[in-house]
């Protein structure tokens, strides 16, 4: 692994992405009239999630990185719910949850090991 100089070289904001994709693939499928309801607010939040790990990589203090890299996983939480929504309104199939889920997953642990890191490192 390289040095990380760009916030896209970080493995979170880099499955983060790949979950956007995902959603506002899955999204466009949803009805015509959800535009400015629930797809609009999953966009938004899968967004944030990426969003946010690029601000919070560009912070200098400790408490900014943090708080930006904890406001992603509000948003990834956030996320769930709406997954949770869709599916039950049968926006969503099983294979589609899934498929969300499993990424969530992996980028909620990259983000808690952005986290980590940045308590880590700054406590030495």
């Amino acid at each position: 692994m390289g040095k990380i100089h760009l916030f896209s070289d970080l493995n979170a904001w880099k499955e983060a992405y790949e979950l956007v994709i995902l959603v506002y693939r899955l999204t466009d499928k949803f009805p015509a009239k959800e535009n400015y309801a629930l797809t609009g607010q999953m966009r938004r939040s899968v967004v944030s999630i990426s969003s946010n790990i690029a601000e919070g990589f560009s912070r200098r203090g400790k408490r900014e990185k943090i708080l930006f890299y904890s406001t992603s996983l509000g948003s990834l939480t956030e996320l769930q719910s709406q997954v949770l929504i869709a599916k039950g309104v049968g926006y969503l199939t099983e294979e589609d949850v899934a498929a969300i889920n499993e990424r969530l997953t992996v980028v909620h642990k990259l983000i808690n090991g952005l986290i980590k890191g940045v308590a880590k490192l700054h406590n030495t």
